[in-house]
């Protein structure tokens, strides 16, 4: 089985390239012309996808063959592309990159997937070096569908005739050219880019999508991604869809933003019904068989989280009558005895962690990890192997002799290995971030153990 479901991939060739401006600004042109547009992101990103669900008023999914496995990602891109009129992804790094031996890069992506691929080249310091840039891109790999480029931060109108001139030589279409504006810059911080619930600038969403409307070949990009080629489906899966017949609460603010639409859905799909809560806000948990502590920034509003002394002490309670608890990066902060923020100061958060976390002035980790359990947790029994990735500047640091680790962690690019997380009762938390899509069992164990949870607590709920 096929499907002729029109898409393309708009890469880079490097990060910074502006690749996530142009991505919003022709999400924002398509859904202007009544176009039902849906969004994809590669890799282990939660922030660009805020953008692309507001510049398109769309679903954004994330694309990865680390946390995902490639037929189950080609699945997910199957069932949520399908009836709309085009499918846009948005690249990782530069389109060659991704993890070692490029695992879950662009160009991995794209060929798995059938994507047209569009370059996005930062041309702020080049002339006609740029068409060399490009047409190495092309050369690399020419299993990669590279159809053309899109010039960014151009100079002048003379400045895109020299490069354009360069491309044509070499064969390569000149899809568009945006010049530089410094008034297209998306606002950025220690992770990147700041969220954009936190901004929500829909006047600047608007100056992007004028200059991409400007200076790209909007019509151009739609015949390519009409253009793609069939498209083989794996095999339909049986979608679980259960009773829900558990309840999570699942932490959604400004403080815990970071989620997989499709690890929630994975959850979902096994009979749980969902409940979002704010730790900074609401004064005591929903009621609930499970809780879900996602990531974030509780670095970002510390202040906040600790004067919300009621949540705190509700997510404490939990933690001790044993309900279920997951939590992820930002998540496992809020969980420590206390944050320090980068200016010193600190913060006193949930103490369910005997360990305290203070923010770093470098990055302490990034990449695709594997994590071994060297205990039961709630996503499985120990030696249970899980795929994750980690992105953070702060640090945990244990405050107890005989501290509970949770996993065996390697750094896939480096080899490099150590403990981490915690684990105890019904507790886990980590620096690791997972998509639960691609790990149905770890999905299970969890609802399972809301499940089991929720039937000794005296007669349920």
């Amino acid at each position: 089985m096929t499907t002729a479901q029109p898409r393309l991939l708009v890469a880079a060739a490097a990060s910074g390239s502006g690749k996530t401006t142009i991505v919003c600004g022709l999400l924002a042109a398509l859904y202007r012309r009544g176009l039902r547009v849906v969004g994809y992101k590669v890799g282990p990103d939660y922030i660009d996808p805020g953008f692309h669900r507001a510049a398109g008023h769309c679903e954004v999914l994330s694309l990865d063959t680390w946390l995902t496995p490639p037929a189950v990602m080609k699945g997910l891109f199957a069932r949520t592309s399908r009836g709309a009129d085009v499918a846009v992804a948005e690249g990782v790094m530069g389109l060659y990159d991704g993890g070692r031996g490029g695992v879950s890069s662009s160009a991995e992506i794209a060929k798995l997937l059938g994507l047209p691929v569009v370059l996005v080249v930062d041309a702020r310091s080049m002339g006609q070096s740029a068409a060399a840039v490009a047409l190495g891109f092309r050369e690399y790999d020419r299993s990669v569908d590279l159809r053309g480029v899109i010039l960014n931060r151009l100079g002048s109108a003379s400045h895109r005739d020299t490069i354009a001139e360069a491309l044509e030589r070499v064969g390569i279409p000149l899809l568009g050219a945006v010049m530089r504006d410094e008034a297209l810059a998306l606002p950025e911080r220690h992770l990147g880019l700041v969220p954009e619930a936190e901004t929500h600038d829909v006047a600047q969403l608007a100056r992007i999508r004028e200059a991409v409307e400007r200076g790209v070949d909007v019509d151009a990009l739609l015949a390519i991604a009409r253009s793609a080629p069939p498209l083989p489906l794996p095999p339909e899966g049986t979608r679980l869809c259960a009773a829900k017949d558990v309840r999570i609460a699942v932490a959604q603010d400004l403080a815990f933003s970071f989620y997989y639409p499709d690890s929630l859905s994975a959850l979902e799909d096994r009979g749980a019904e969902l409940i979002p809560f704010s730790p900074m806000q609401d004064e005591a948990l929903p009621e609930a068989d499970g809780v879900i502590l996602g990531g974030g920034f509780p670095e970002r509003f510390a202040g906040e989280l600790a004067a919300n002394a009621s949540m705190r002490r509700s997510v404490a309670r939990a933690a001790e009558r044993g309900v279920p608890i997951l939590a992820e990066c930002g998540g496992m902060m809020y969980l420590c005895r206390s944050i320090t923020d980068m200016e010193g100061a600190a913060f006193e958060m949930a103490g369910v962690l005997p360990a305290s976390c203070r923010m770093q002035h470098r990055l302490e980790a990034v990449g695709y990890v594997e994590a071994r359990a060297l205990r039961d947790t709630v996503l499985g029994p120990a030696g249970t192997l899980l795929r994750g990735h980690e992105f953070h500047f702060s640090a945990m640091t244990p405050e107890a002799e005989d501290f509970p680790w949770a996993f065996r962690i390697e750094r896939k690019r480096t080899g490099a290995a150590h403990s981490g997380g915690y684990a105890r009762g019904n507790v886990l938390a980590s620096y690791l971030h997972l998509n639960l899509a691609g790990l149905p069992d770890a999905a299970d164990s969890f609802l399972a153990r809301c499940r089991a949870f929720r039937g000794a607590s005296s007669g349920g709920r």
